[in-house]
């Protein structure tokens, strides 16, 4: 097994963002638990690479400067080789999230009766259905496939892929991209679309690296019938423009990766570029909204 590097540390989710943007640069894999009784959230960071110490620190440390905090302590050094994926498989529940019944390779039995199985190990993507975010879009997907068929759809920021093969799982005949601004994930994702398979039909999912939307693949597929950004608030808003251009008129886009109290932000982002909200679910202190382009 390659080395692995973990960073981890504890910090209010306010500021989850911008420790994010602060650890952007070193292209690791993020993966973050839902807020506890203080409202602090658990973030952890995996590497390839050994990151520097001290460069790290002063990215921390300018962070909680911006947020007006303290340094948060961290833990940053190597895993041990016993640790990592092949533990954390083992630890993983499969669930079962509306229509899909997400499990590890670790899990050999059949899938429950009615359900559509995915195989999502753990690896260096986000997405393996367990957080509220993910779990969130798996069900608004499933009540979306009670009332719409979709033929263009885009995953933005997808992860390990797991939205992306929900999507063709559900419209075989769609042609959907899973794009991420991770190489890891990007790797991750087309990876799981190997081990997944592919269906009978015109359909498939494409995996490349973007950065949001500026991807020339990315322009000559639009517009979509379907979006889904299940990524941070922040980048979210950034997007809004981007996204209704994308989208085809009548098209939807389901929103992910924001909290509750960070809705608000949100929606005023996508309505003020002519979106509309059409339906709003919430998962703990996480929410999952699906917003419309008249026409």
């Amino acid at each position: 097994m390659s080395a692995i590097y973990r960073l981890s540390l504890l910090a209010p989710a306010a500021a989850a963002e911008q420790f994010d943007r602060a650890i952007a640069p070193l292209e690791g894999a993020l993966a973050t638990d839902v807020p506890d009784s203080q409202g602090r959230v658990r973030m952890t960071w995996y590497f390839g690479d050994q990151p520097d110490r001290p460069w790290v620190t002063a990215r921390l440390a300018a962070a909680s400067l911006a947020q007006g905090i303290a340094l948060p302590d961290f833990e940053l050094g190597l895993l041990p080789e016993t640790d990592w994926v092949a533990e954390s498989q083992a630890e993983l529940q499969p669930i079962t999230a509306g229509r899909f019944f997400v499990h590890g390779s670790h899990v050999t039995g059949p899938a429950p009766a009615g359900t559509i199985p995915l195989l999502i190990d753990a690896n260096q993507a986000f997405g393996t259905g367990r957080h509220e975010t993910t779990y969130g879009c798996l069900v608004a997907l499933s009540a979306l496939a009670r009332r719409h068929r979709f033929r263009r759809v885009l995953d933005l920021g997808c992860g390990s892929a797991v939205l992306a093969l929900a999507a063709l799982r559900l419209w075989p005949a769609a042609r959907v991209l899973a794009a991420d601004i991770d190489p890891a994930a990007v790797r991750v994702a087309a990876e799981n679309v190997r081990i997944n398979g592919s269906l009978p039909g015109r359909g498939g999912i494409e995996t490349l690296g973007a950065t949001g939307y500026a991807h020339p693949r990315l322009e000559a597929a639009a517009p979509y019938d379907l979006i889904v950004a299940n990524i941070l608030a922040g980048p979210l808003c950034r997007l809004a423009l981007g996204t209704a251009r994308h989208l085809a008129p009548g098209g939807l886009v389901v929103l992910s990766g924001l909290l509750v109290r960070q809705e608000r932000r949100v929606l005023a982002k996508h309505r003020a570029v002519g979106l509309r909200l059409v339906e709003r679910r919430h998962f703990n202190e996480w929410s999952v909204l699906v917003m419309r382009r008249p026409g």
